[in-house]
């Protein structure tokens, strides 16, 4: 075992785990939890707890968890199998752009300070409001970035881009609150 791999979670992440995921169709709780801390490492806890209610062994939860996943036949179905196990938008599109990659990317603040919208977003009681929702955020994420980067990158370019403007703007304010 070459421990390294785990050093930079996000290649573990999309070189690996995803190839695993479309081999076997589902995850067991190690790799699943490899995505919730590369998304937020706070909430682990609380995905425990659902896993849990799905079986007291969090493998099983795991591997149930994600086997249906695989078994839903498009997108909209899978976020929304996500999202009747409890899992908010920003977790749920996480494990997802890990597992579709080409379907998904990554519901988060610093995108949407980026894209200027789509904040209330993870807030959304109703599940079709929330996937045309998150269909306009796909799209905006598409157009406010390079033609020829792929969706993932495209995430990365937003999220890359935020951070960048943000330091910047903490520097020149002496790292002070505005």
């Amino acid at each position: 075992m070459d421990f390294r791999d785990y050093y930079h979670l996000e290649s573990y992440l999309f070189d690996t785990v995803r190839l695993r995921f479309k081999e076997r169709g589902f995850l067991d709780a190690y790799d699943f939890f490899c995505i919730v801390i590369w998304k937020a490492n706070r909430a682990k806890s609380n995905i425990a707890q659902k896993l849990l209610r799905v079986d007291e062994d969090l493998n099983k939860g795991a591997v149930a968890l994600t086997y249906g996943i695989s078994q839903q036949s498009n997108g909209k179905d899978r976020l929304h199998f996500l999202w009747k196990a409890d899992f908010n938008l920003p977790m749920a599109s996480a494990i997802l752009t890990v597992l579709y990659p080409d379907e998904f990317t990554v519901y988060d603040e610093r995108v949407c300070n980026m894209l200027g919208g789509f904040h209330n977003l993870k807030n959304l009681s109703n599940f079709d409001s929330l996937w045309l929702g998150y269909q306009d955020y796909k799209r905006k994420v598409e157009e406010s970035t390079p033609g020829e980067l792929s969706l993932r990158d495209r995430d990365r370019y937003l999220w890359g881009k935020s951070f960048y403007e943000q330091l910047l703007r903490d520097i020149e304010r002496g790292f002070r609150k505005a």
